[in-house]
């Protein structure tokens, strides 16, 4: 069975980027947001990233950036995948990403069809799929995982208020191509919590375990 891959996302200390790849994390997001709690300077992007070992990818997460800001991003860590999170039109985020890998957030507001976001942003790798909030981000909420249909034409990444306690319900229920979190394994904004890390990423082994369980039956 495949292995739901996990993102940690909005770190902000090399402590924690240790934690988090410690913990089993195979991404971990640097936000550039300027309006985030989370947010970082391209330096400090480069700085976090060059802590990672191989396989481990560092993720950029930018909202509605400009191609300047784009480039600082990747010139600071070139070898990032990219995720936008704002408004951004198909167009202008393969504009952006000029041939780079990158995400789409998809902010789960009433009346969206994934089915037609995944067909309109067919160049992004996967679609990030948060709680719509005011704002940017999905403000540590979970939406309405029965709306996600099982026809989506593209991985899907779950997000929006994940934490140890849900996490394994949602991967048994959605069977995502990865899981994100953020506020879920804070012990403040920007501040990770090396103990909720590792029981994320045990919950999330734990459904896989559970899929796979099922499937040999």
């Amino acid at each position: 069975m495949p292995r739901t891959r996990i993102k940690i996302c909005g770190l902000t200390r090399e402590a924690d980027v240790a934690a988090a790849v410690e913990a089993g994390a195979d991404a971990v997001g640097l936000m550039l947001w300027s309006g985030s709690a989370r947010a970082i300077t391209p330096a400090r992007a480069k700085a976090l990233a060059a802590a990672l070992p191989p396989f481990v990818s560092p993720v950029l997460v930018m909202v509605n950036p400009s191609a300047d800001e784009v480039q600082r991003a990747v010139d600071a860590v070139p070898h990032a995948l990219l995720q936008f999170h704002g408004d951004e039109r198909p167009g202008q985020c393969e504009a952006l990403a000029a041939g780079r890998a990158f995400i789409r957030a998809v902010r789960m507001a009433e009346g969206v069809d994934l089915v037609a976001e995944a067909r309109r942003y067919h160049a992004a790798r996967a679609l990030l799929l948060d709680a719509f909030a005011p704002g940017y981000g999905g403000a540590g909420k979970v939406f309405d995982w029965s709306r996600i249909p099982h026809d989506v034409p593209s991985p899907v990444v779950l997000s929006g208020g994940l934490n140890p306690a849900n996490v394994t319900d949602g991967v048994s229920r959605v069977r995502p191509w990865a899981v994100d979190v953020s506020s879920g394994v804070e012990s403040a904004k920007g501040v990770k919590d090396a103990a909720l890390m590792r029981r994320f990423c045990q919950a999330v082994r734990e459904a896989d375990d559970r899929i796979a369980a099922a499937a040999a039956r």
